[in-house]
């Protein structure tokens, strides 16, 4: 087993990797902002290191820092986490050249499936569903593109082959706005991934959002863990998880997971990751695969009684998967509500200092938060402040105790979304389940 982890992130995933190797017996060196010196997860690791100023690119995103922590501490490995440099194939890269372990894919297999034309092609060749598209990247005959647009039907959405985390996306409705949508995604996604690769999809008006778990060995092993709904979303930010996805049959459900894990095999993936999907009339599109822990790990750890930190620990450090699919049992079901120091109508961020927390407790729920009373709220980074998760035998027991929680959360100080998480679980049409991806936006006039 590794014996010391650099946990190269912040906030609550940092907290959460902190615990799961406290359990397993590892020693943590928590890197920090200068900004970040009174995160939880650094006031309990058994070694700090401040890697730089506020700004992310001095700081959570300088690599040669990173690495050079995990060098002065006598670290093993490296685990990042989600976001910032989670599924950059350079840090993986030179991570393992630095002679560190990293804990997530090969750096080969995160440029496949960080490129989404690669990525869909590689999918394709597995035997992946996927949304009828250009096959490839689109090039600069404009009669060649019309033409593509025509025979996949209107209306169609310009991608950028870089891109993620919604953005670097146009819909285009009718052919008179097609050209133009082409030239502006490409200058974006030059500007924001220094990649203007540039492909088109049938553009699909009423899908849901389905994920499937997946965990893979480097000895060939790799299982699925059900899927997940992410349907409630904002500008392609998902807001509110669930798992299981309301509707999905065990059948189906072990068919699209059958087809994941095989491909996690002919690609030779290592670690947690996760194959999204649009759901739409009974038939599943795949979009991309993010190749890192998701944010809304914590409702598939719950009904289906795992740790996939620990997991991806285990894996990183050679060991072959210690569950086999005929372990993973699906039982009840899970929630997850995003708490973010944000104002609940507007959405504008709220940092600042957090005068009184009260964390939400009873059966069945889980809250994965960094924050406490006195914690300052620094405007340098993302607004996601704790992950409230609640689990029931039953959706309907586990929307009650989310309503519940949510009442009794207490975080004084600064605005969250606390009331936007309200709004949804008293929403009817989310009580009934299956809500596609624009409804939320549609619901509040965006």
């Amino acid at each position: 087993m590794i014996e010391k982890i650099v946990i190269a992130n912040r906030g609550e995933i940092a907290l959460r990797v902190l615990r799961a190797c406290q359990e397993l017996g590892i020693k943590t060196v928590a890197v920090h902002s200068d900004v970040d010196r009174d995160l939880k997860h650094v006031l309990l690791a058994d070694e700090t290191v401040c890697i730089g100023p506020a700004p992310s690119n001095e700081s959570y995103l300088n690599i040669p820092a990173l690495i050079s922590a995990a060098e002065i501490t006598d670290a093993s490995a490296i685990h990042p986490g989600y976001g910032f440099l989670s599924e950059n194939a350079d840090f993986s890269e030179r991570v393992e050249q630095s002679g560190f372990i990293f804990i997530g894919p090969k750096a080969d297999t995160i440029r496949l499936m960080g490129d989404k034309v690669s990525a869909i092609a590689a999918m394709k060749e597995a035997g992946v569903p996927c949304v009828p598209g250009s096959d490839g990247p689109l090039g600069n005959d404009d009669a060649t593109n019309m033409r593509i647009a025509r025979e996949i039907g209107y209306p169609i959405i310009i991608k950028a082959s870089g891109g993620g985390g919604g953005r670097g996306m146009r819909e285009v409705h009718s052919e008179a706005h097609l050209l133009n949508a082409i030239a502006l995604t490409r200058s974006e996604a030059k500007a924001a991934f220094a990649n203007d690769m540039v492909y088109m999809e049938k553009f699909l008006e009423d899908p849901r959002h389905v994920e499937f778990q997946v965990l893979a060995d480097e000895h060939g092993n790799a299982i699925h863990l059900g899927e997940r709904d992410c349907s409630m979303q904002r500008r392609h930010q998902k807001v509110l998880e669930e798992a299981p996805a309301p509707g999905i049959t065990p059948e189906l459900r072990e068919r699209m997971g059958k087809i994941c894990a095989d491909a996690c095999i002919r690609i030779g993936y290592r670690g947690a990751g996760t194959f999204e999907f649009l759901y739409q009339d009974g038939e599943f599109y795949f979009i991309e695969m993010n190749t890192r822990i998701q944010v809304e790990h914590p409702v598939t750890e719950r009904i289906t009684d795992s740790d996939l930190v620990a997991e991806q620990i285990r894996i990183a450090a050679g060991e072959p998967l210690s569950i086999k699919q005929e372990d993973v049992v699906i039982s009840g079901h899970a929630i997850e509500c995003r708490i973010n120091a944000e104002d609940a109508k507007t959405f504008m961020p709220s940092p600042g200092t957090i005068t009184h927390y009260h964390a939400p407790g009873g059966a069945g729920i889980r809250m994965d938060s960094h924050v406490y009373s006195g914690y300052r709220v620094p405007p340098n980074y993302d607004s996601l402040i704790g992950k409230l998760i609640s689990y029931g035998k039953t959706r309907e027991s586990a929307i009650a105790r989310m309503r519940t929680a949510l009442n009794e959360i207490g975080i004084e100080g600064i605005k969250t979304n606390v009331a936007l998480q309200q709004d949804i679980l008293n929403d009817l049409n989310f009580q009934a389940g299956g809500t596609n991806i624009h409804y939320l936006e549609k619901k509040l006039g965006l």
